[in-house]
């Protein structure tokens, strides 16, 4: 990826509400450079979205459950339609505030969620919601639960690190290549 697509996507992700003539402005470039760019990042997929973040506690949610379990590996075509099938199914008749629902690369637990809850019980019954998808092994679950209201989180979910991250990067690559 050129380097004035990854400042412009750490510039989105700062804020995705800059007008193109304003990112082309804090790049250096031209706004219809700028435009085409955005469109060949979205057509390539590394832009999935734009979105904004809110504070979470402030909508209600009290705490964030990071949660590891083990799916039976491996799974054949058939069975990965049946767990797919039955979370869609679950997921519409429970919905949930879920961020996160990767495959991890660990062997112990393989599969991770992130979501959040308006409060313990909510926790419980996603997890005894998440126990009967097919080829869980339910003695795998394990969570890390966060208090959203804790004055001392340091950082809930932001962008802008991440933004930053890629920014250094490319300045520890520009003073490389001088």
């Amino acid at each position: 990826m050129k380097d004035t697509e990854l400042r412009l996507i750490a510039d989105l992700m700062k804020n995705s509400r800059r007008s193109d003539r304003e990112l082309a402005k804090a790049l250096g470039t031209s706004q219809p450079t700028v435009s085409r760019l955005i469109k060949k990042l979205e057509n390539e997929g590394v832009i999935r979205e734009y979105t904004m973040i809110p504070d979470f506690a402030k909508l209600g949610y009290t705490i964030m459950g990071a949660t590891l379990l083990n799916v039976q590996e491996p799974l054949i075509k058939e069975k990965f339609e049946e767990v797919r099938k039955t979370t869609i199914r679950t997921e519409r008749t429970a919905p949930h505030a879920a961020l996160l629902a990767i495959n991890s690369t660990t062997t112990e637990r393989n599969r991770l969620f992130i979501s959040f809850y308006e409060n313990y019980s909510e926790y419980v019954n996603a997890m005894s919601l998440a126990r009967r998808i097919p080829f869980v092994n339910v003695n795998s679950m394990e969570s890390l639960l966060a208090d959203l209201h804790d004055e001392t989180n340091y950082r809930v979910l932001s962008m802008s690190a991440i933004a930053n991250h890629l920014l250094q990067r490319l300045e520890r690559k520009d003073k490389k290549e001088t």
